[in-house]
């Protein structure tokens, strides 16, 4: 299975090292904007793809996160990638390519749930309530994202192009994007074991408020694990490749220097 990906690239065509950047639900690849102009980054090709089905972008039949692991990994393979990173539901797409085997490298997970009992009620009840109400709860959700851009810590202009790009999605395909996110996260029993079983070096960030977080027993499971680095960014974020971009740039660094 291949697709036509929606992408933004930035340094060396000819780099030595090259890391995919896979945005946030609802967010298109130029949401990584901010951690692209990082200076410190310079030398290193960034690939940022939007997902499959999200802000128009094309979708394959169906929009679990399966489905879109295997075709991130084939083109990170196509790419040339050293490393993944992924935000939010991104994160989860990473995670199952370096599960699943889609790819063998570094990833780094920004904001990630592991499970529902990491993200908050009301988005839970928002993916559950796609299922009997069809694309009712996804108008909601367009209208409420004027509420998560308000907050985000980037000048005026660039904060109205996010809301832009958060309300770009169409409806019937956020639908099925919410479903499939909410099955996703309740299939694997322990899903901090999952990932540490993977065996490949991993970063799991968030802020210390706003992007969710981990259960304790998630966060132990992690910390114990040999090839897992668990970081916590203080103060509040939502958006963190948005709103940290030098604090992520410095941990994508740390992720390439153990890349093969």
């Amino acid at each position: 299975m291949t697709m036509e990906w929606d992408l933004l690239t930035s340094g060396p065509a000819d780099a030595r090292r090259t890391a995919l950047l896979l945005p946030g639900g609802f967010n298109p690849a130029r949401s990584y904007a901010e951690l692209m102009a990082q200076p410190a980054l310079a030398g290193i090709r960034l690939v940022a793809a939007t997902l499959p089905g999200h802000c128009r972008a094309p979708a394959p039949e169906g929009y679990g996160i399966g489905t879109a692991a295997r075709l991130a990994g084939q083109l990170a393979a196509e790419q040339r990638c050293d490393v993944v990173v992924g935000f939010s539901m991104g994160a989860n797409v990473a995670l199952e390519m370096a599960v699943s085997g889609a790819f063998p490298g570094p990833v780094v997970l920004l904001g990630i749930s592991l499970s529902p009992r990491d993200e908050s009620l009301f988005f839970l009840t928002v993916c559950r309530l796609s299922g009997v109400l069809g694309e009712l709860p996804s108008v909601v959700l367009l209208k409420l994202m004027g509420s998560v851009a308000k907050d985000v810590r980037v000048p005026p202009e660039r904060r109205a192009e996010i809301l832009a790009d958060l309300r770009s999605s169409e409806p019937r395909a956020m639908r099925g994007i919410l479903r499939g996110y909410l099955r996703y996260l309740g299939e694997h029993a322990g899903p901090a074991e999952r990932l540490c079983a993977a065996g490949v070096p991993v970063w799991v960030v968030h802020a210390e408020k706003g992007d969710g977080g981990l259960t304790a027993h998630e966060r132990r499971t992690l910390e114990a694990c040999p090839r897992a680095r668990v970081v916590t960014i203080p103060g509040a974020s939502f958006l963190l490749p948005n709103e940290e971009p030098q604090r992520i740039a410095g941990i994508l660094l740390e992720a390439l220097a153990q890349a093969a």
